[in-house]
């Protein structure tokens, strides 16, 4: 993360031996939860390459240098895995994805504070400046946001940036776990953290990188060959650890998909690809992938994206859903991403009994029950005072 204010406590040593790890992690698991951050660089890489753990306990924080020579990181494999401490993130993904790769484990239990603050009435993708602000009364210095992490040595403020979040990530943990359990949503956090406690979260299937790119065509050939070239990319990507749109651009799939290349000068002619390129080890294989891939019988190319079908859903409806959501997230303090999207809200005015997560447990209870209502024509919404009501329908 780069998102920090230094904390008005003792700067911390920094830990560069696999001793002083193993003691740092022994007194934490002794704690019910630890803070944790990490600083990474991958702007060059394919792999994130991880260069600053940060570590905070109750009573105790503290900066890992993963770069410190014959460091083993075996000991905070072992604390990230004690199912009795719990492990308190901020947007975790990309931390949780470094902690997969280096230990096949994911952090667990996680809590990971933008998941809770959304469900704590905070909005949508609530930013940890807001949440230090609000919860934990700091300001973010941001004087080292773009540091260069691999640097070595650190500096004395360097390391005093990267304490700073976990510091302020412990009251906010605090802050936020007091008004849930106060306010009986625990449980809704839980069930929103169950993706996150998942590897395949975070594990990219090749062969299903095409879907990324979204193509707006149902012919199962081109999507075959966009199929190939895709996965291609993603396994040389890692294969020589490259950012993939440095390697090749989603643009160039496209028309890769399209034109279908069979030899160098072919490839070459494609917006990016370079003579070098197209000559060479990489080159090579692109091309044999796309060769693959037209050989392949109908059977195994790839479905298009279903089309739902039916009747284009009421503009007018899908406002009104729209109006209820906004009055159900206000109503209950909860960010409305959380209980239903565009897609979702679509879905409940086109189809009589979707499949839904707005229609299951407690998102039913705040707002399914209601849409529902409104578009069998039970309720109708009014105005009291400057809120929106449900109205039983005459």
């Amino acid at each position: 993360m780069s998102r920090r204010s230094p904390e008005a406590e003792p700067i911390p040593a920094l830990v560069t031996t696999t001793e002083a790890l193993a003691a740092l992690c022994e007194r934490l698991r002794q704690e019910s939860f630890v803070t944790v951050d990490t600083e990474f660089m991958r702007e060059r890489t394919y792999w994130p390459e991880l260069c600053v753990i940060q570590l905070g306990g109750e009573r105790e924080t503290a900066v890992v240098d993963a770069l410190a020579p014959d460091l083993d990181l075996a000991p905070l494999g072992a604390l990230l895995a004690d199912p009795e401490v719990v492990k308190v993130f901020h947007a975790a993904r990309q931390d949780v994805e470094i902690f997969l790769l280096k230990f096949d484990a994911v952090p667990a239990p996680l809590f990971d504070t933008q998941v809770a603050a959304m469900v704590a009435g905070f909005g949508d993708q609530v930013s940890y400046d807001q949440l230090c602000r609000s919860l934990a009364n700091a300001q973010i210095d941001k004087a080292h946001r773009f540091s260069d992490w691999a640097a070595r040595p650190l500096s004395a403020s360097q390391i005093a940036y990267a304490a700073a979040d976990v510091t302020h990530l412990r009251r906010i943990y605090v802050a936020l776990r007091e008004r849930l359990e106060r306010e009986g949503r625990l449980e809704w956090v839980g069930e929103e953290m169950a993706v996150l406690d998942r590897p395949e979260t975070y594990r990219v299937d090749p062969e299903t990188a095409w879907e990324r790119l979204r193509p707006r065509t149902t012919n199962r050939r081109f999507l075959g060959l966009l199929q190939a070239a895709a996965a291609w990319r993603e396994r040389e990507a890692q294969r020589i650890n490259i950012p993939r749109q440095r390697l090749v651009k989603d643009e160039t799939l496209l028309e890769l998909a399209a034109t279908g290349p069979e030899n160098p000068a072919d490839l070459a002619r494609a917006r990016g690809i370079s003579e070098g390129f197209a000559k060479g080890r990489s080159g090579a294989g692109l091309i044999a992938a796309i060769k693959a891939a037209k050989s392949l019988p109908d059977s195994a190319l790839p479905e298009a994206p279903k089309d739902r079908g039916g009747p284009s859903p009421s503009p007018a409806l899908v406002a009104l859903l729209k109006v209820l959501l906004a009055a159900k997230s206000e109503e209950h303090h909860v960010a409305p991403k959380l209980l239903a999207n565009s897609e979702d809200l679509d879905r409940l005015a086109t189809e009589a009994d979707p499949d839904l997560p707005a229609l299951h447990g407690w998102r039913r209870e705040v707002f399914g029950e209601a849409a529902l209502a409104l578009k069998a024509g039970k309720v109708a919404l009014g105005v009291e005072g400057r809120r929106i009501r449900l109205i039983a329908a005459r």
